[in-house]
């Protein structure tokens, strides 16, 4: 088997069914895709479940020169055992260089699972991937076309870049969202391998057995929506945060939080917007208290317009905002209301 490329671990679900690629794992077959360019590589994907037969159209779109499929009915729903077997015993056969996955439930268990089996390391929650080089100040050595794996550090207070030059394969997990999901072309033809299931896993690997699985959706949906009304700790009380779902009601939009706002008991965990919340790219975005702290802004920057209201000239939300209202979102937004209101009939 080929060696040295880059490897996207699709994460599958059920619907009606019919096996699905999670939406992070087709944003990270769209950044892959860039990588293997950049590298000169080809960009393969790994699907293991059951009921796989639909997963090449839906993959190879993005670019995927090759996917592996590991198909057993005993491989859904997700148990790490068999998962993590599968991956490992993968790896040792094609030696990637770069193996991506999304920063979800079953990525943070998969993850540093495998990574740990290779000593390779692994940054988690990446909001930003990227090929350059590396020189070692200690040693003098200089590493080339290393993944630089972007992602908040110390609290958000900065950005660190974190490069793994010694061990392979470089691994990271990426949250839903902070990368776009883009096809590259529907014709796009690549090669399926299905791979021995039996002989990566053995009967100790399906110790655990699921006898069934509950899975409760949010009502709020923030990634499609295109207003977003955010609040942040500067709206200073429950109370007046529900002036918020007033002006989503008005604009037909959905509400969002800071984490401080949450951490405040505000709003919902649900609604959380940023670092550790959702990334959301809605053609409005009005954030009403919000200081513009980074892990916030991550979730939120390329919103196609940013209104800030903030009664702080100097809040950093201004910085990124293309319009700025100083003064009290609970004074503000309800001339927001009925003007609206006013001016829409």
């Amino acid at each position: 088997m080929e060696e040295n490329n880059i490897i996207i671990y699709c994460e599958i679900d059920e619907v009606e069914g019919r096996a699905v690629v999670a939406d992070v794992s087709l944003e990270l077959l769209t950044k892959g895709r860039q990588l293997a360019n950049r590298l000169g590589v080809k960009l393969t994907a790994v699907a293991i479940g059951r009921n796989l037969e639909g997963i090449s159209q839906q993959v190879m779109p993005y670019g995927v020169d090759i996917l592996y499929l590991a198909e057993d009915s005993r491989l859904f729903p997700y148990s790490t055992l068999p998962h993590a077997a599968i991956l490992c015993g993968l790896f040792k056969q094609i030696k990637p260089q770069i193996c991506l996955m999304g920063a979800t439930c079953i990525g943070r268990d998969l993850g540093p699972r495998v990574s740990s089996a290779y000593r390779s390391g692994l940054t988690a929650d990446c909001t930003e991937l990227e090929i350059g080089d590396h020189t070692d100040v200690k040693s003098g050595l200089t590493y080339t076309d290393l993944l630089y794996q972007i992602r908040p550090a110390f609290g958000g207070n900065i950005v660190a870049t974190i490069v793994n030059p010694d061990h392979r394969p470089q691994m990271a997990t990426v949250r839903e969202g902070v990368m776009r999901k883009e096809i590259l072309d529907n014709g796009y033809k690549g090669e399926i391998v299905k791979l021995d299931v039996d002989a990566l896993v053995n009967d100790n690997d399906f110790v655990v057995e699921i006898l069934s699985r509950e899975i409760q959706r949010s009502s709020v949906n923030l990634k499609g929506a295109q207003i977003v009304v955010a609040g942040g700790y500067g709206m200073g009380s429950r109370e007046n945060f529900n002036l918020l779902f007033d002006l989503a009601k008005t604009l037909g939009a959905e509400v969002g939080a800071s984490r401080a706002a949450i951490d405040a008991g505000f709003a919902d965990a649900d609604r959380q917007i940023g670092q550790t919340g959702v990334t959301v790219r809605p053609k409005l975005y009005i954030a009403c208290g919000i200081s513009g702290q980074i892990q916030h802004v991550s979730g939120m920057k390329e919103s196609a317009m940013i209104i800030s209201i903030n009664n702080d000239p100097n809040a950093p939300i201004n910085n990124i905002a293309d319009y700025s209202i100083i003064g009290n979102a609970e004074d503000i937004i309800p001339k927001f209301i009925n003007y609206y209101k006013k001016h829409s009939k």
